[in-house]
């Protein structure tokens, strides 16, 4: 039987960060993804070198990335997704660790992408919280 080998291209923005970090050590040596590993700040970049990881710009990441990653950041994401995502290729995923970002507005309007909007220390989109403090917690504070 012939067995087809595929290996899905991921842009890892903020990838020396907090969230970034937690992300590369999942992704990091997993057959399936080739992981572009984009980082700007020294401590991060520091955190990647020290894994034995190459830093890659963001211009070089994004060619041939199937899924862009962007976990900078809550404060940065309004500088940097404009930046990025008019870069993104047709039929790639976005995905934002900042569930806020779109609506505020902070992601630029593509019709020819997707967005996937998550993060696991947000209030849900789809229940509610029965805690008001959670329900309010629109920015990860950890109320939620």
């Amino acid at each position: 039987m012939l067995e087809l080998t595929t290996t899905t291209t991921i842009a890892l923005f903020g990838a020396g960060g907090n969230m970034g970090t937690r992300l590369t050590n999942a992704l990091k040596g997993r057959p399936e993804y080739t992981i572009h590993y984009v980082e700007t700040g020294k401590k991060g970049i520091a955190r990647l070198e020290d894994a034995g990881l190459d830093v890659t710009p963001a211009e070089d990441a994004l060619i041939d990335a199937d899924v862009v990653i962007l976990a900078v950041p809550d404060a940065l994401i309004g500088a940097v997704a404009p930046q990025v995502v008019p870069q993104v290729k047709t039929g790639a995923i976005v995905i934002t660790l900042d569930p806020a970002a779109p609506y505020a507005g902070k992601l630029p309007q593509r019709e020819d992408i997707s967005y996937f909007v998550t993060h696991p220390a947000h209030p849900p989109v789809y229940n509610d919280e029965t805690d008001m403090a959670a329900r309010r917690d629109f920015f990860g504070s950890g109320l939620a």
